[in-house]
Order: structure tokens, then sequence, then C-alpha cells
């Protein structure tokens, strides 16, 4: 059960381990009509708002976390709900934009919706958060800029890694392991790339190196030959990208147009298919990218996923579907093991909740952040692969 809307329409639990293969099983043995705690209602559908980009350059993203969350609701719901409820996601288009971010946080806080899932853009959510906060509304977000940790909100969970994460284990492979010096740094001035800069700056810096060039554009640019040529200007061996999978994928393509042939680097949006199209699949071939999630191969569960996921939307998943699965997973069972609890009660059980999911072992600290790894693959002849060494 889901509803569609656009900006018109608004105490510590114990810690509790989960496995994926479990979670359905959990979801099985509620107890219908059984009264909930922290005042949510006993009866009737259990709202969660999901925001994401529907629509705009960023709208690959919301249709990736948005069939996630939606895969995970089904498969509850078909289990029998939560203790007997349906689950009902309300979805939201917050278009890739703040101030859209802001107004619908505003109308989620009034709507009755327990818990929200999304958003897929660190700026966004960032601009949501601190209205959540005062409603007491828990969010797990698929944003992985350090940004978000700096909010210190109690009702903000990240359901993957930071940037810092991401951009140290890229360091480590490309400089300690590959032995790239000559790097050059290519981000965008949103949450995002701001967060990819300093992150991959921080490990390039811990290893006394400096970028031979540090460009950064907007986050709504589309040319950027100034940029690359005066990147082309100082001849690296690798050039780091921090920016989304459109403008990505189009720097690398008028990289290859300007002759610069070296490897590009970085986290999440390099390894989707959209990057990949944008750029053209032989323009990205040798890419390094930084992912928990490497393919649907990585692992049975992985397997099940995107088998469960092709069924029901006739495609392959990638990274921020799994992420979002994920997500989601870990909120529903969060509001099992808490009997249907709200505000910071359902804060408490998000936290103490210990899932292991697609991406690996879940478990929050007081930061937010519950997952510390990732994993490097390499683009070769179009498609994400662990990388060797």
């Amino acid at each position: 059960m889901f509803r569609f809307r656009h900006l018109r329409s608004r105490s510590s639990a114990a810690a509790v381990t989960v496995t994926l293969a479990g979670v359905l099983a959990l979801a099985a043995c509620g107890a219908p009509g059984k009264k909930s705690s922290s005042g949510a209602s006993g009866s009737g559908p259990i709202k969660i708002a999901v925001v994401d980009a529907q629509s705009g350059q960023l709208s690959s993203l919301g249709d990736w976390e948005y069939k996630g969350v939606k895969l995970a609701a089904d498969q509850w719901n078909q289990a029998g709900g939560i203790n007997g409820r349906k689950i009902q996601l309300d979805l939201f288009d917050d278009t890739g934009d703040p101030t859209v971010g802001t107004n619908l946080a505003r109308k989620i806080a009034s709507g009755g919706d327990l818990a929200m899932l999304g958003t897929a853009e660190s700026a966004v959510t960032i601009a949501m958060a601190p209205i959540l906060q005062q409603a007491k509304i828990p969010n797990i977000t698929s944003g992985q800029s350090p940004g978000l940790v700096a909010l210190k909100s109690p009702f903000l969970f990240l359901n993957g890694p930071t940037s810092t994460t991401y951009d140290e284990t890229l360091a480590k492979y490309v400089v300690d392991q590959k032995g790239f010096k000559q790097i050059a740094m290519l981000t965008n001035n949103g949450a995002f790339g701001k967060g990819e800069h300093n992150a991959f700056l921080k490990s390039l810096s811990s290893r006394s190196l400096t970028p031979v060039a540090d460009q950064v554009v907007t986050a709504d640019q589309k040319d950027f030959s100034a940029a690359l040529t005066a990147i082309r200007a100082k001849k690296p061996q690798l050039i780091f990208l921090g920016a989304e999978e459109v403008e990505s994928g189009l720097i690398v393509k008028q990289a290859r147009d300007l002759g610069i042939t070296v490897p590009f680097a970085g986290a999440a949006p390099q390894g989707t298919p959209v990057f990949r199209d944008t750029a053209g699949a032989a323009n990205v071939n040798g890419t390094f990218v930084s992912s928990p999630y490497l393919s649907n191969d990585s692992s049975d569960a992985a397997k099940k996923f995107a088998a469960d996921y092709k069924a029901a939307y006739g495609k392959d998943p990638e990274l921020h579907g799994a992420k979002a699965y994920d997500g989601a997973s870990i909120l529903f069972t969060a509001l099992k093991t808490s009997n249907v609890a709200s505000g910071q009660a359902l804060a408490d059980a998000i936290r103490a909740t210990r899932y292991h999911g697609l991406l690996g072992d879940f478990a929050y600290d007081d930061t937010g952040v519950g997952i510390f790894a990732t994993s490097i693959g390499v683009i070769q002849n179009g498609q994400l692969v662990a990388a060797n060494g």
C-alpha cells in the first residue's frame, strides 16, 4: 500500500539482532490488533513517509530508492505486516531541492507518519533534519555526507557509510596499493560534493599528498571544459570525482573528448548504470569505485534480493536500491520490536537494532552511523567488478 504526494499534498530498547533472512519471519509472528506503545494508533495502517527525487536530474536515485523501500514493505505486508497492521508508504517528491525538502518536512511533521525513509540527497536531508528532530520523527537517510553526522540529531540515521569511510578505503587502494601520487580532484559545491572533497582531501593529507589540481564546480553545471583543461595541464595520474551520477558522467565524457585518458575514481555515484550510460561505457572502463555493495552476486542474500527486485520491477537493482531496502528493513524491524513505537522510543529501537543486511552488519552508534566498511571495485567492459589486490 502506498500513496504518492508531491509538494501540493502533508527509553533505550535492548539490542535486537536480526538477519536479513529472519526479517520476514519476524514480520510473520505479529499479534494482530495488539495495542502499540508511545502514542501510535493501535489500529489501521502504519504510515511511513518516503522522500526522494521523483523528478529532475536526481530522479534515478529516487526511483532506485523507492523501489528498494517498496520491495521491503511489500514483503512485510505479504507476511502479515507489523502486529497485523499494514505498512503504508506515503511517497513525496523532493525534486532534489532542499527548499522543497524543508516544506515537505513541515507537511510530514503534521501528517501522521511515524518515520521517514530518504532522502538520497544529503543537502535535502540536512535541510529537513531540524524540523524532523523537533517533531521527533526518526529518519533513515541514504545520504553519505559527514555533514549529516555533524547535525548531531538523535533522530537521524544513515543506511550506509559516510564519505569518510568511502574515501579512506579508496585512498588506501589507489595510493597505498596502486601507487598513484599525482592525483587531481574535481568535486561539486553541493553537500555531497563538499563531503567527498573534504573526506578525500583529508585522506590524501594524512599521506602527505597534495592534489596536483583541486577544481570545484557547481552542482548544476553542464560545461566542465575550463576545469578539465586546468586539470589536463597538471598531467595527473588519476582524477578523483565527487559529484552525483549524471554530473559525474558528463565530466568523464567531456574529459575523454578533451583527450584526458587517465582513470577516474570515486564513491557510490560512479558505481551506477546512470554514470556509465551518461559517460559512455567505453569512457568509464578502469574507473575505481568504493562501495559497500559491489554487485548482486556478492552474497546469497544479495542474489535473492536481486531476484526479488527483478521479479517485481523487471530490472536489476544496484547500490541505492540495496541501501534503501536495508534501511527500510531496519525501520520495520524496530517498529516490530518496539510494538510500533513512535518518537524517541522508536529512535531508541532503531539504534538498538543489530541487522545483518545486504551492505553488511549494521550496529548504530551515537552519531547515527551503523556501518563502517566499503570494498573496491573497478569498471571493466562497462560492469563494476571486485578489484584485484
